[in-house]
């Protein structure tokens, strides 16, 4: 096996380096993300507006996109040294089975309970929560690797958790579902009839297996009925990304310690949380003029929001009940087929992430789940961790960028984001392994339904 002599397996970074501070990538951008609008009124959402659905510091977090760094408290620093730092490991078993003069990284996420990088936000979500002197929160959940973050999260400083997860998600991965009940959770499959919104959801699509849209709709329903609760998001919104760059900012660093510099930066894509998190310093740099990087997004073919979505306002939800955002949206009625990437199945992009597409900072590709699960099983037998499907959209691509230098004889760099653990996603790998996974793109009919819930207004034509 050929080994640089000064690189390790795992670049480690110690405790005192793991960052202090989050990084606001809004406030290197020219054209900044805009607005979440009232749907009602179809003016800028203020503080007073989101009140009763976020917790204040969270609100502010949500609404400055001027402040570079913002101090991440004692509390939350403290919480992140039980995992944290975390990863950056040299793929070297798969660089020799592909045979490519590429050097391949990835960032992994995967070493708490959670098996993902939800934690990150969850933990900061929930302290928050907490400090406002809240009694619980809701959320929903779709793989349940967020839903599982926050039941730990909630856990800890003991608050109330109440989960919808998205019903086939609820239905494919029982595990996930009890680790949640293990912390305390409540988990309620979506859409169901314990709210207005879900029995509605339910009688326009009888029988529906759900979507995240449908989910977050049934948890700020919740929300709204509870004393003392608030709603917490796992990903999409800016707070959320915010959490999250504590992947980026650690990945840079433990570049910077050997003076590698990446020529190819790949996250998965859903609602943005992770690919967000993990590419916002570089895409820092490339806004600031300072570097040039390839960032690549990568989403499921079966809910393709960058690639055949449109940038438009939409509804963050299916039962519209929250704020309108401006991103690529596949429309708040889009219900993806039912594939084994759950994370992944929302209709919508964030508006950082989808800001940076359309400003051409980041590029897309879409994959069908059958090259997903071929990469995950070949980078499972060589690398010794078995990823989750999410995480393996990312996987689908590095290998493609790897074996695309081994033509050309490039030696480029390659850094992708590990995000989670695929131990709870048995079924599909059984799917997969015993030939019975389909693959399902959506027509350009069944596209057009849902673009044709997108509210039309002044400014909102596509």
């Amino acid at each position: 096996m050929k080994k640089d002599a000064n690189i390790p397996y795992k670049i480690y970074l110690s405790e005192n380096e793991i960052p202090k501070e989050w990084y606001n990538v809004r406030a290197d951008m020219k054209n900044k993300p805009a607005p979440l609008l009232n749907p009602g009124t179809l003016q800028p959402m203020t503080a007073d507006d989101l009140r009763p659905v976020f917790c204040d510091e969270l609100i502010a977090q949500e609404l400055d996109d001027t402040t570079p760094y913002i101090p991440i408290p004692q509390e939350i620093q403290d919480f992140y040294k039980m995992y944290r730092p975390a990863p950056l490991v040299r793929a070297y078993c798969l660089e020799e089975k592909l045979q490519t003069p590429a050097k391949i990284y990835y960032k992994f996420e995967g070493n708490n309970t959670s098996g993902s990088h939800k934690l990150n936000s969850a933990i900061a979500q929930a302290y928050y929560a907490k400090q406002q002197g809240l009694k619980g929160v809701t959320t929903e959940t779709g793989a349940g690797q967020w839903g599982t973050a926050l039941s730990m999260a909630c856990s800890y400083f003991g608050l109330d958790c109440q989960v919808y997860m998205v019903k086939v998600s609820y239905e494919q991965k029982p595990f996930r579902r009890e680790v949640m009940r293990t912390y305390g959770a409540t988990v309620t499959p979506s859409p169901s009839t314990t709210t207005e919104v879900g029995r509605k959801i339910l009688a326009e699509h009888p029988g529906t297996t759900g979507s995240l849209g449908c989910a977050i709709s049934e948890a700020v329903e919740a929300e709204s009925k509870q004393e003392g609760y608030r709603y917490v998001l796992g990903s999409v919104l800016n707070q959320v990304l915010l959490h999250q760059t504590v992947i980026g900012l650690e990945t840079k660093a433990a570049l910077d310690k050997y003076n590698i510099t990446p020529d190819i930066i790949i996250g998965c894509a859903g609602g943005g949380s992770n690919l967000g998190g993990l590419i916002s310093p570089f895409a820092g740099e490339v806004l600031r003029g300072e570097k040039n990087y390839q960032i690549i997004a990568v989403e499921p073919a079966s809910c393709p929001s960058l690639t055949r979505g449109v940038y438009a306002y939409d509804f963050c939800d299916t039962g519209k009940v929250c704020p309108l955002a401006k991103m690529y949206t596949l429309g708040s009625g889009f219900i993806p087929s039912p594939n084994h990437a759950g994370g992944l199945r929302y209709h919508g992009m964030s508006p950082v992430v989808s800001q940076l597409y359309h400003d051409g900072i980041i590029e897309a590709r879409s994959v069908e789940q059958t090259a997903v699960f071929e990469a995950a099983t070949q980078f499972a037998r060589v690398e010794g961790i078995l990823p989750a499907p999410e995480s393996s959209h990312a996987i689908r691509v590095a290998i493609d960028e790897a074996l695309k230098c081994k033509e050309t004889g490039e030696e480029k760099t390659i850094v992708f984001g590990l995000t989670g653990t695929g131990y709870f996603d048995m079924v599909a790998y059984g799917k997969y392994n015993d030939g019975e996974m389909s693959d399902y793109i959506p027509t350009d009919d069944d596209l057009k339904a849902g673009f044709d819930g997108i509210p039309h207004f002044p400014g909102n034509e596509f």
